[in-house]
Formats: C-alpha cells, sequence, structure tokens
C-alpha cells in the first residue's frame, strides 16, 4: 500500500514497482493456499481476502517481463529495465556498453565489400568517426560504384579518408547512446506506474486483504505457541481475568531464561458479583514496593482489554471483558520543558484529562498519582482522585499508589478494594513474590529497593536511622522538624574500608585440613575436637 501510495503522488522508484511485484505473486500464491484449506465454509472475512488476493496475474506478468530482479532506488539511476523487453533500448545500450565491438563489425564488413583489407575506422576529435585507406587503395573506392556509398572527407600525404552515411548516423547513436538508453527507461517507467494506477483500486484491495490475513495469522500463532485463550466479550461492565499475563514482559523473561512469569488475577466487574460472589469492585487500589510489579500489573489488563476487543486471543487462562468505550492511562514520568510543564504538571493534565472524560465503560489505570510534590499535597490529590473515580466517573480503574493511608477509603467506598503485591523479608532482604493478593500493604520497603540499587552502605544505614525515627515520631505524635533535630546528624559512620586479607590459614586452618574424618576413630575424633579448640583459643590470645 506504501508503494501504491507513493507511485500515485509522483514520489516512487523502480523498487516500489518491484515491490508490488512481489507482493502481488506472493497475493496469488496466498489466494491458493487459502482456497485450499478454508474450502467452501471457512471465514467470511478470509474468504473474501482470498478473493481479493487472486486475479493480479496480469500485472505481475507485466511488471516481472519489464523489471530486473533487483532494480536501483531510483528511476533516474537507470538499469532497471529488463533486457529482451525493448529492442530500442537494447540496441541503445549495446552502443553505449559496446561501442568499440560495433564499430570492429563495421570495419570488417567495410573491408570485405571494398575488398581493402588495411582499411581502418579510426576517430579523433575533428573528424569524429571515418574510414581511412592508403592511397594506392582510394583510386578504387573514388571509382563507381564505391563512389556511390563512400564520400570522400579528407585527403593527407599518406592517406584518404571517407565516411557513409551509415558510420554518420552510427556515431551519432554512439556519441548519444547512454542519454537514449536513460530516456527510453524513463519512458517505460512512465508507462508501468501508469498501467500500474490503472489497476490501484484492485491492488489496494489486495494490500488490506494482505494486512487482514496477516494479523489473522499472527494472532493464531501467538494463541497456539504462547497459550493465549479466547475471550469471552460481554455487553455488561465485566472484566474478570484468570492467570493474566504481560506478553512483553513474559517473553522477554523467557528470552534471558531468567525466572518464570507469575501470572495474576484480576476482577473489576461494576454491575453484578464475580463469580465467587460478594458486592462487585470496579476499583483496586493496589499498594506494594517499587520492583514488585504494580506496573506491570496494570499494564498487562490493560493490553488484555485491548486484543479481546480488537478480536484476538489473550494472555490468560480466561477472560470475560465487558465492552470498554475508553481506555485511559498515566503512568511514568515526562516534562514538556519546552512549555513550560513540570514533571508533575504533565501528571496533572493527564490526571485531569482521565477525570473530565472518563465514563462508565472506561478502563482506567493509574500508577502513582501526586508523587511529584509534597507528601501532604500528593496524598490529598491522590486521595480525591480515588473518590471522583469511584462517585463520578463509575468507571473500573487500577490504581497503584505508595500512600498507604488511602487504603482506609475500602471501608468508605463500597466500589473500592486492596491488593497488593506480596514480598517476603529473609535476614534483612527482600523477596519479590510478584503475586497479587486481597489486603493492603503497610510500607514501601524502598530503603530495601535502594540498597537493591547499590547506593553506598553508609547511605543505606543513615536512610533506615531516619526512616526509624521518622516513622516513630509520627507514632507518638511527634513533629517532623523535632524528629529531624534529634536525629544524630554527624553520626553517620565513615566509610568502612574492607578488612584485609588474611596472609593464610590459622593454626587451627592448617590442622583441620590435615585431618581424615573417615579414616579417624571414635576417639581420635574426639582428640582432635579438644585439639582444635585449643589451638583455636591459642591464636585467639586465650589461655
Amino acid at each position: 500500500e506504501r508503494a501504491l501510495t507513493r507511485l500515485s503522488l509522483d514520489r516512487g522508484g523502480p523498487r516500489d514497482l518491484s515491490a508490488l511485484r512481489e507482493g502481488l505473486r506472493q497475493a496469488g500464491a496466498l489466494s491458493e493456499t487459502l482456497r485450499s484449506t478454508l474450502g467452501v465454509d471457512g471465514p467470511a472475512e478470509l474468504t473474501e481476502a482470498a478473493a481479493a488476493l487472486s486475479g493480479h496475474c496480469e500485472t505481475v506478468g507485466l511488471l516481472d517481463a519489464a523489471l530486473v530482479e533487483e532494480p536501483p532506488l531510483l528511476s533516474r539511476d537507470g538499469g532497471f529495465v529488463g533486457k529482451g523487453h525493448d529492442a530500442e533500448l537494447d540496441e541503445a545500450r549495446a552502443l553505449r556498453d559496446e561501442g568499440r565491438g560495433v564499430i570492429a563489425s563495421l570495419q570488417a564488413r567495410y573491408a570485405e565489400e571494398t575488398g581493402v583489407a588495411s582499411l581502418k575506422v579510426k576517430h579523433n576529435n575533428v573528424l569524429g568517426y571515418f574510414i581511412e585507406t592508403t592511397a594506392k587503395h582510394a583510386e578504387r573506392m573514388l571509382a563507381s560504384p564505391l563512389s556511390e556509398a563512400f564520400i570522400h572527407r579528407q585527403t593527407t600525404a599518406s592517406a584518404v579518408r571517407f565516411t557513409t552515411v551509415e558510420l554518420s548516423e552510427l556515431e551519432t547513436k554512439i556519441l548519444n547512446a547512454g542519454g537514449r538508453a536513460l530516456g527510453i527507461e524513463q519512458r517505460i517507467f512512465g508507462e508501468l506506474c501508469a498501467a500500474v494506477l490503472d489497476r490501484a483500486p484492485a491492488i489496494g484491495e489486495a494490500a488490506r486483504a494482505l494486512a487482514r490475513v496477516d494479523v489473522a495469522a499472527a494472532m493464531a500463532r501467538l494463541a497456539t505457541e504462547e497459550n493465549w485463550t479466547r475471550p469471552e466479550i460481554a455487553f455488561e461492565r465485566d472484566f474478570i481475568v484468570r492467570s493474566g499475563r504481560h506478553p512483553v514482559v513474559e517473553r522477554a523473561l523467557r528470552r534471558e531464561g531468567g525466572e518464570p512469569f507469575i501470572a495474576n488475577d484480576c476482577d473489576l466487574t461494576a454491575d453484578a458479583p464475580h463469580e465467587e460472589g460478594g458486592d462487585p469492585k470496579p476499583i483496586w487500589l493496589l499498594t506494594g514496593p517499587n520492583m514488585a510489579g504494580k506496573s506491570t500489573f496494570l499494564r498487562q489488563n490493560a493490553l488484555i482489554a485491548i486484543l479481546a476487543q480488537m478480536g484476538a486471543y489473550v494472555p490468560a487462562a480466561f477472560a470475560r471483558i465487558g465492552v470498554v468505550d475508553q481506555l485511559f492511562s498515566r503512568v511514568g514520568a515526562a516534562d514538556d520543558l519546552a512549555r513550560g510543564r513540570s514533571t508533575f504538571m504533565v501528571e496533572m493534565v493527564e490526571t485531569a484529562a482521565i477525570l473530565n472524560q472518563a465514563g462508565p465503560r472506561a478502563l482506567v489505570i493509574l500508577d502513582e498519582i501526586g508523587r511529584g510534590t509534597a507528601t501532604y499535597d500528593g496524598l490529598s490529590i491522590a486521595w480525591a482522585t480515588l473518590e471522583h473515580l469511584h462517585d463520578v466517573n463509575d468507571c473500573r480503574a487500577l490504581f497503584a499508589t505508595h500512600y498507604h493511608e488511602l487504603t482506609a477509603l475500602a471501608g468508605r467506598l463500597e466500589g473500592l478494594k486492596n491488593a497488593t503485591v506480596a514480598v517476603r523479608e529473609w535476614e534483612g532482604e527482600i523477596v519479590f513474590l510478584h503475586e497479587v493478593r486481597d489486603g493492603a500493604a503497610d510500607r514501601s520497603y524502598g530503603v530495601q529497593v535502594a540498597k537493591l540499587a547499590g547506593l553506598p552502605a553508609p547511605v543505606i544505614a543513615r536512610a533506615r536511622d531516619v526512616l526509624e525515627a521518622l516513622e516513630s515520631g509520627d507514632r507518638e505524635g511527634g513533629r517532623a522538624e523535632a524528629l529531624i533535630d534529634d536525629l544524630p546528624l554527624f553520626s553517620a559512620p565513615p566509610p568502612q574500608k574492607a578488612p584485609p586479607t588474611p596472609a593464610g590459614p590459622s593454626a587451627a586452618e592448617a590442622r583441620l585440613a590435615e585431618l581424615d574424618p573417615d579414616a579417624m576413630t571414635p576417639r581420635e575424633a574426639l582428640d582432635a575436637l579438644y585439639e582444635l579448640r585449643a589451638l583455636n583459643r591459642k591464636a585467639a590470645g586465650g589461655d
């Protein structure tokens, strides 16, 4: 379709014609495959596509006969018309590329016709091409009947020069052969473009049919290879996903050979109780630490909604999606400094668009509203936004936040459900489980994530002290300013140097390496244990 558009705008080239040729050739083969595979009872859309893909043999034949296998990009470069397509073009190319050979063959013919074996066809900048012979043989050529064909041009001391009408015409053709060949190719290119544009409606329909088949084939392959399922589309405001997955993240994890993607359920049914019973909860408030998978969960459900409504299978074990007439996304951070908009201003503009436009059938995903300003300002904005989505927009939404205070709204807003991404703590570290569960997170584990990112150990230790003091003061009702005044500002330990590498194993370690437990009796093993303990005490400075 792009090639046809460029040709119609007079901006195309030989490669666009070649693209049409190859595309229409493959379209014909695909049409035969579809007809033989689908039969008479195939899907109407694919049957119609098969019909649109056929009937282009004449166009393919015309382009195939005219074009070389790999034409140049621009028509002005020439060389895109195949040999044998146009006799005049072949002659011009022969003169352009094989001028010396043509002159040599003409010289041999003239020598045979005159009987003068020493006759030569030469060239100079004054006379151009001319026939030269010695004065001895010139008399024969000046006499009739040779004088009628050979026209005298010049006599020198040692030779006589002639020309012929044929040689003059050939000279003109040789000198102009390159430009003439290019002009003929340009004419042929114009004829081919006109022929293609005459068939433009049929070619355009074939392009659209190829696009439909391509999408259907790609989605069928994904459904088969990635274990996707056919969704149910409902007119109610249902949104039930079982074991949903993010197709891009899942593919990336598989390619890297890492951990498997953890599938999660989502139920944003708005009008009726979901499958397990209970009240509908069309808005989920999602809490949990960074890197736990909140953004992935939001986006995968938006992608599932898009795939379901475009007629594709979806990456889930089951999906029932009520019609979504609007999809709004407020994720990530971006600015527009050229227009004087900070990241927070861009965030607020996008949030305003959602709150002013989202209707009951909309699906909204919001990630970290209010993070670009002061804590209480951001919390207030996020709080009011969540209430507006619930009370005014009355839509289905996934709302991710680090403001854990918002979880209290679940007790007041009947359509709001708290969900959290599960983590585990193990020896001071966090393990991301990537499982979305009912409930609310008690904290964000930001310091642990900062440690994973590689912040220096003194910074992490200082952050823990500040966090502990702030949380303690918050529980006791203290003011933040007073708490910070009480923090040991200058007690942060200096960066620790790495401990020196020991010179070698201790005496106890050396003796332990010599022992062979399998060859010792119980008594020998007990004696060795006492010996090792004594060596260890001696190394520690004991008695």
